[in-house]
């Protein structure tokens, strides 16, 4: 069985997949000599390398669907995997709450510089400078080391949040914004790298579910923390308090984190290059800037600007234009690209891209509409009606967990993407179906299969992703494979934003002219109703109902949306090899 070169050589579980001081006679080319010298990396202790677990030739015939795990040999003992994760989920935890604390208090902030019509910018912001950077943090950490990277990271945000707290101006709180989603691009990017650094392949999901449980506790605990602190103290103490945590969170990872260094960074011919020469800023430029052309348009479009605006045209076609000018750059010009296409030609990579971007689609989808849901149909306030999101917040830390206990027990990951994709699929078909303005609590949990079904993708695509790359390739993979949940999340919220903008007000004017309400009385309603859910109570009960009936019309469309992005999760899942991790 050859790994490398046409010769046989014998292999048992710790021989080395990629050894960067071969002596073999057999030639290579700069890629493979490439892939010999990240595989390596130096902690301080003796060297690790990535293995090959390899079964007979009568065993192979026993078992052919079994895949090779390329997973790191255990140097490291759990007790001290566990110290890293607990120093990481620091971090990882603040950034979650962040996003939610964003959402839950932006009209709030917005209303401090009497710029209320323009709050969306404050999480809109966040998300597309996460975009623009997300795939510059894997090579980066491949040149410099993961741990500085991270701090930088953790850096990076800690400045956001307290230029965020002493911002001024609107302008200034946005900028703020940017420069944090920037830093919180890479954490748990990184944070997911720096695993696979320490474990075997197959605990990595254990582990992995561990980030998963606790960004989602984060997310779901940071919305009614910052409504407190901006109801008593003010919401600037949301942010500024964030500083010294992301500061601790450098302290501790500074002490507990080893040096993880790829062998990238030997004293080698290409290690006496300057690293910043090695950096492809022309390439991280145009994926930056494409990637913030074509998505900018998608929240913009129908609010700020119509869609029929040349705005929104001129911005995918320029997102187009530079995209193209990207891989051009990778393919022609980038010795070292920040992401190389090659991986695109790996049909189990884009896979697990899709599933992902997919399943966050569907589920932010969800997550965005259910609220509004309960404050349209019951007139609920903001907290109840947020509170109606943790079922699904339960399901996706409880997915997360059983699908790192099944992979670390069986070793198979595609049998739960394939779950996954089937129970988000049942959920968003209960909530079209069932979810007509008369919600007992019993249905109102509907939505745990749909949490449920993406906590268990998190899990189970990483660890496809994982089997299916070769290590050099671990960082960047990992950076693109991140770099699609807020990519899915604006695909998602657009999509479903747009659909109740198209819907609602076609079914509101149907309604109204039922009852007789025609012209210019009929648009003021529609106007009202589209533009503030306090109108519900002004309005008269016949309108009132038709208003309702209006919008949960327009929100089972929106869960349209979320179904048809399970449905591709779970075709995406069904076309995936069929794979086994071997310890």
């Amino acid at each position: 069985m050859s790994l490398l070169s046409g010769s046989k050589v014998p292999l048992d579980e710790t021989t080395r997949l990629l050894h960067p001081d071969t002596s073999s006679t057999t030639s290579h080319d700069d890629d493979s000599s490439q892939s010999s010298s990240s595989s390596l990396y130096d902690n301080g202790s003796p060297t690790r390398s990535y293995g090959a677990t390899v079964k007979s030739d009568e065993e192979e015939q026993r078992e052919p669907d079994a895949v090779a795990s390329t997973a790191v040999q255990a140097e490291y003992s759990n007790g001290f995997i566990a110290r890293v994760v607990v120093a990481l989920l620091v971090g990882v935890f603040t950034a979650s709450a962040d996003a939610s604390l964003v959402i839950a208090t932006h009209p709030i902030i917005a209303s401090t510089f009497d710029d209320l019509e323009n709050s969306t910018w404050l999480f809109i912001s966040f998300l597309l400078a996460g975009a623009a950077t997300q795939a510059l943090y894997g090579k980066l950490s491949d040149i410099f080391g993961r741990k500085p990277v991270l701090l930088a990271s953790y850096g990076l945000f800690a400045i956001g949040s307290a230029l965020i707290g002493v911002g001024q101006s609107m302008w200034q709180v946005i900028v703020g914004r940017v420069i944090s989603g920037s830093g919180g691009a890479g954490m748990m990017a990184l944070a997911a790298v720096i695993i696979t650094d320490l474990a075997p392949l197959r605990d990595v999901a254990s582990w992995q579910s561990y980030l998963n449980v606790v960004a989602t506790v984060g997310r779901s605990l940071g919305g009614p923390v910052g409504g407190f602190l901006a109801d008593t103290i003010g919401w600037r103490w949301s942010f500024l308090g964030q500083a010294p945590i992301f500061l601790l969170a450098m302290v501790l990872c500074g002490i507990v984190l080893p040096k993880l260094t790829t062998g990238q960074n030997r004293d080698d011919a290409d290690a006496k290059k300057s690293r910043l020469a090695r950096i492809d800023f022309l390439g991280a430029a145009f994926l930056g800037s494409g990637l913030l052309a074509l998505l900018l348009p998608l929240k913009i479009g129908g609010q700020q600007v119509p869609w029929t605006s040349p705005v929104v045209a001129a911005l995918f076609a320029s997102g187009a234009v530079l995209l193209g000018l990207f891989m051009v750059t990778e393919i022609r010009w980038a010795k070292e690209p920040i992401f190389p296409l090659r991986l695109l030609k790996n049909r189990e990579v884009v896979i697990s891209y899709l599933t992902m971007a997919c399943q966050t689609a569907a589920q932010v989808g969800m997550m965005v509409s259910v609220p509004l849901y309960f404050q349209v149909t019951e007139r609920t306030s903001s907290t109840v009606a947020g509170a109606h999101l943790m079922p699904a917040v339960i399901g996706n830390t409880v997915g997360s967990l059983l699908t790192g206990a099944w992979i670390g027990r069986t070793g198979y990951f595609k049998a739960p993407l394939v779950f996954a994709g089937i129970i988000s699929f049942i959920s968003y078909g209960l909530l079209i179906l069932r979810w007509k303005g008369n919600t007992n609590w019993a249905e109102s949990l509907y939505i745990i299969p749909g949490g449920f079904g993406t906590g268990v993708s998190l899990n189970a695509v990483f660890v496809a992703l994982q089997a299916a790359i070769d290590p050099k390739d671990k960082a960047t993979a990992i950076s693109g494979l991140y770099l699609s949940i807020p990519i899915g999340s604006i695909l998602g919220m657009a999509a479903c934003n747009a659909v109740m903008q198209a819907i609602t007000p076609v079914d509101l004017a149907s309604r109204l002219s039922g009852l007789g309400i025609n012209g210019s009385e009929a648009e003021q309603i529609i106007k009202n109703a589209t533009s503030r859910l306090d109108y519900l109570d002004e309005a008269p009960k016949v309108v009132r109902e038709a208003i309702q009936a209006a919008y949960v019309r327009g929100l089972e469309y929106s869960h349209g949306v979320s179904l048809l992005c399970a449905v591709i999760a779970t075709t995406a899942a069904v076309c995936a090899k069929r794979g086994r991790l071997r310890r």
